[in-house]
Parts: structure tokens; C-alpha cells; sequence
């Protein structure tokens, strides 16, 4: 009883069946054999990977060739290569069998009160740093400490971070890295160099999303990979995901643009079609079908309100005074569905407003 008690360690001294042995290892010839998402398959192994985030690479390539690193804070919107950025760098600066005693990662998902603060990330920041490496090359004398989802951080745990970094500061650097500068109290972005990263360009993506697709033998045309590009809006995280899914999907055939849509959750362009076609009819009956048939087959409400902004405001049909206010009243649907609102209620509450900006002139 003793000895279960104990835990893994104890457990790990019994011979292990070679299929359990696989599962169950840490080493890495497991992990080469597991199936990994391509998210994390193509994440950049070093810092000249990176794409697009051209300012941070220069300075990250300085510090990697001798000079110091300072506290740093990326922000930008997801999936734009905060994380990876540092990870990257990280690697390169401490090599692979440093790199787990020196890098504290931190994320949304782990408990980072002030009493973590406190006691994890000070008693981690404490401890000293050699300047060696098992391979023989130059490593800098400090840790790094990333903080990811820094804004998500309540405002006690950030006050107690900031006497940590500057009294730390011979032995660690701090790496922050958040979606919203605004939510990071002003004491410790003036002891951060700021970087935001830039979504990412449609000619960058699409290169490496051919990238993907060329190494994981995935038949793809031109046009399903601008459609995806667009989809993702900047997000090369969210576009690789839905590249997998689709390949997944299709097994093996050629994706076209309509599985694109499926897969992102895109309303279809004639279906916005008909629901705009329905409210210039006038009749009640006809749009609280169409909106119950929209909810019925699983369509979001916020990807409508979305797409519908983008139709509003590039067409050249409605005047100003009526997009004024059907994106006014797109607004307010957007911030009720954020709060929880029921999304027919709400659909029906936007239709009725675009129906009595079409028909109210005719």
C-alpha cells in the first residue's frame, strides 16, 4: 500500500511492456512517433523562422549573439507568433538540455495569483544561473520567466511581479506576453521593452500554408488557400488548424473552397444573400422563418453579425444614413450576444431594424 502511495516514481521501477514503455516515455523518439498537431509540428525552432515580426528577430538576434536581453512585453493578436517567438529564442540561447531548468513558462491556464507570484516565480527568479553549456558554447548567466496571457493576470499578481523583476534582475529576465497592452498595469510596461507583432500579411501566410501542405502531401488549389488566408484574418494558428481538419476531412482529395467553409464555420454568401433579400420583402413571416432556418442548421449569430458588417459596409446599394444604422444596431447585437443573450431573439431584433431601413424609402 506503502509503495502505491509513493506515486510514478515508485511505479517506474517495474518493468514496463514495450507498449507502455512508448506511451508512458518522455523520451523523444515517443513523441516522434505520436501523431502532433501541425500547429505544434511547425512551430519555429528558431528565431530566424519567425515570420513577419521583423523588429523582434533583429533584436532577439542581437541578444542571441552576445548581448543582453532585456525584459520584454509582445503583444499583438493571437496566433501571430508571440509564444513561439520567445520559445524559439529561448532554445537557441540555453541549447536543448538547458532549456527546462532555465525557462519558467507560465500560461492562462495555471493558477498565477499574487501568493504564485510570490512563491513560485521569486523562488524560481532566486536561484543563479552558470554560463555553460553541455556543447561547449556561450550561455548567458540568467533564466527567463514567460508569462503568457499576461493581461489575463489580475492587477495584485502584476504589482507583486514588478519589485520581483528589477530586484531579480541580475539572474532573470521577464518575457510578457498578452493579446491587450491595456490590461498590463503601467509599472511593469515601463520596465519592458515593447514589441507588438503585426498580423500576419496574406502573401506570408499563404507561403507558409503551402509550406504545410507541400511536406504534408495535402492537394490544395491557389484559390482554397487565399479563401483560407481570409478566413483566418492574420491568424496562422487558426488557418494550419483548419488546413489539418480539412485534410482530415476530405481524406487524401483535393480541397476546394466550399470544405474551407464548412470547416471555418463561414456563413455562405447566398445565405446572407437571402436573409438581406427577405427583409427588403417587407413580410415578418418570411424573415422569422429564415432566421429560424439559420439557427436551425447550427450557423453562429456573431459569424453572421461579423459577415454582415463587412456586406453592409461595401455595398454600394444601401446610402449612408442606412448603414449608419444597421451597423449601429450590429453593435448592440454583438455586445448582447457577448453577454449571453438568446441569439434568435437577437437575430430576429437585427432583422427587423435592416427591414425597416430597406422598406421605410420604398
Amino acid at each position: 500500500m506503502q509503495a502505491f502511495l509513493k506515486g510514478p516514481a515508485s511505479i517506474s521501477t517495474k518493468p514496463i511492456a514495450p507498449k507502455e514503455k512508448s506511451a508512458a516515455g518522455s523520451s523523444g523518439e515517443g513523441k516522434r512517433t505520436k501523431s502532433i498537431p501541425w500547429v505544434e509540428k511547425y512551430r519555429p525552432k528558431n528565431v530566424d523562422e519567425v515570420a513577419f515580426q521583423d523588429e523582434v528577430v533583429a533584436v532577439l538576434k542581437k541578444s542571441l549573439e552576445g548581448a543582453d536581453l532585456p525584459n520584454l512585453l509582445f503583444y499583438g493578436p493571437p496566433g501571430t507568433g508571440k509564444t513561439s517567438t520567445i520559445l524559439a529564442a529561448a532554445r537557441e540561447l540555453f541549447g536543448p538540455d538547458l532549456f527546462r531548468q532555465r525557462v519558467l513558462e507560465l500560461n492562462a491556464s495555471d493558477e498565477r495569483g499574487i501568493q504564485v507570484i510570490r512563491e513560485k516565480v521569486k523562488a524560481f527568479a532566486q536561484l543563479t544561473a552558470s554560463g555553460s553549456r553541455s556543447d561547449g558554447k556561450m550561455c548567458p548567466p540568467f533564466k527567463i520567466v514567460i508569462l503568457d496571457e499576461a493581461d489575463s493576470m489580475t492587477s495584485a499578481a502584476q504589482a507583486a511581479l514588478r519589485r520581483t523583476m528589477e530586484k531579480e534582475s541580475k539572474t532573470t529576465r521577464f518575457c510578457l506576453i498578452c493579446n491587450y497592452i491595456s490590461r498590463i498595469i503601467e509599472p511593469l510596461t515601463s520596465r519592458c521593452s515593447k514589441f507588438r507583432f503585426k498580423p500576419l500579411s496574406d502573401s506570408i501566410q499563404q507561403q507558409r500554408l503551402l509550406d504545410v501542405s507541400e511536406k504534408e502531401h495535402v492537394k490544395i488549389s491557389n484559390e482554397a488557400v487565399s479563401y483560407l488566408v481570409k478566413v483566418s484574418e492574420g491568424d496562422l494558428r487558426k488557418a494550419i488548424t483548419f488546413l489539418q481538419s480539412a485534410t482530415r476531412l476530405m481524406g487524401g482529395k483535393e480541397i476546394t473552397e466550399k470544405i474551407i467553409t464548412e470547416i471555418a464555420g463561414v456563413i455562405p454568401k447566398e445565405t446572407i444573400d437571402e436573409l438581406l433579400l427577405g427583409c427588403q420583402s417587407g413580410s415578418f413571416e418570411k424573415l422569422e422563418t429564415l432566421a429560424k432556418n439559420l439557427i436551425s442548421e447550427g450557423f453562429a449569430v456573431a459569424q453572421l453579425v461579423n459577415q454582415l458588417h463587412d456586406t453592409i459596409v461595401e455595398s454600394e446599394v444601401y446610402s449612408d444614413k442606412q448603414k449608419s444604422a444597421m451597423v449601429e444596431k450590429l453593435a448592440e447585437v454583438d455586445k448582447c450576444l457577448a453577454d449571453g443573450a438568446d441569439e434568435f431573439l437577437q437575430l430576429m431584433s437585427l432583422c427587423a431594424l435592416v427591414m425597416q431601413q430597406l422598406t421605410q424609402n420604398t
